[in-house]
């Protein structure tokens, strides 16, 4: 079985989130106004910004993709922080 480490694995949930950026910004493309009038919102929900201020490992990937959505690009040194932090990893 492989085993990934928490910087692995923050890589790869970034790399997600760019992925699900393209798909957005394709929407957006198509219908100008859709991001910020529907997707956005809705990941905000799925990331419960305002019931949890310090995420939860499902509210994680919601997130990052939120990071993705910005100028400045998720980071992937915090990201594997605070998986280490929801992991309990030492």
């Amino acid at each position: 079985m492989v085993q990934l480490s928490s910087e692995q694995l923050a890589e790869l949930l970034i790399g997600i989130a760019r992925a699900q950026t393209a798909v957005i910004q394709g929407i957006e493309s198509a219908m100008p106004g859709t991001r910020m009038q529907h997707i956005l919102p809705q990941i905000q929900n799925a990331a419960h910004l305002r019931d949890h201020p310090d995420p939860t490992l499902a509210d994680l990937p919601s997130r990052v993709l939120l990071a993705a959505q910005g100028r400045i690009p998720p980071d992937p040194a915090a990201v594997a922080r605070e998986l280490e932090r929801l992991l309990g990893a030492r």
